[in-house]
């Protein structure tokens, strides 16, 4: 198979994560290049950003107003996965389509389909989101685990530690942008449900990936 570009979205606690390290497995049985990477990167601006998520580095507040707050963080996150965005992409060292180029499988979990989901509130902010991913390419493929917020909360609550977007509130909201951006989408799209079963979801993955390049 070809270098392919492959991409998994889903809120928090969907199996992003158990899913893309199953599939980049079951490329590596086959014999195939296979990197797995994710969004934000490893890369110096995507490190930044993990450590803002976790509350290690402090962002600017405009005022008290929690509201408020909420969306100038959500503002300052789209400009700097944006960035990381396009580290991610074309860096010389590890970017995705220097690996896709030379026919490796790239698996992120997480693309520009992500900004739109968590850092999007109004009509405005879609459009904000818009103008600063507008240039990146499709990816080959987005697998979409469309798991229910009760679900995923479930799952979150047994982890070590939650960041800033990790809330019932958050992630309900989350959930209906992600139906929007996908709803008009017209790249290669798969939506599973992912509160089945994990081998069941990485076998209907391997169908829709048969279906798709390897026929």
């Amino acid at each position: 198979m070809k270098g392919k570009f492959i991409v998994f979205e889903g809120i928090d606690g969907s199996g992003t994560s158990t899913q893309s390290q199953l599939l980049a497995e079951f490329f590596q049985e086959k014999q195939n290049s296979c990197f797995l990477t994710s969004e934000p990167s490893s890369g110096p601006i995507g490190n930044l950003i993990r450590q803002g998520m976790k509350g290690r580095v402090t962002f600017a507040k405009s005022n008290n107003n929690p509201l408020e707050q909420d969306h100038v963080f959500d503002e300052q996150m789209a400009y700097l996965f944006a960035a990381d965005r396009h580290d991610h992409l074309y860096n010389e060292v590890d970017g995705v389509f220097k690996l896709v180029n030379t026919g490796s499988v790239v698996i992120s979990t997480r693309y520009y389909f992500s900004s739109y989901a968590y850092h999007c509130t109004t009509e405005e902010d879609f459009q904000f989101v818009k103008s600063l991913n507008s240039k990146f390419p499709k990816p080959d493929l987005v697998i979409y685990l469309n798991n229910p917020v009760e679900e995923s909360l479930r799952r979150i609550a047994s982890r070590a530690f939650t960041d800033e977007y990790e809330n019932e509130e958050k992630l309900n909201l989350v959930s209906k942008n992600y139906e929007k951006i996908f709803s008009n989408y017209k790249g290669n799209l798969a939506i599973i449900a992912a509160n089945k079963d994990v081998v069941e979801i990485h076998n209907e993955i391997l169908e829709v990936m048969n279906k798709l390049f390897l026929d």
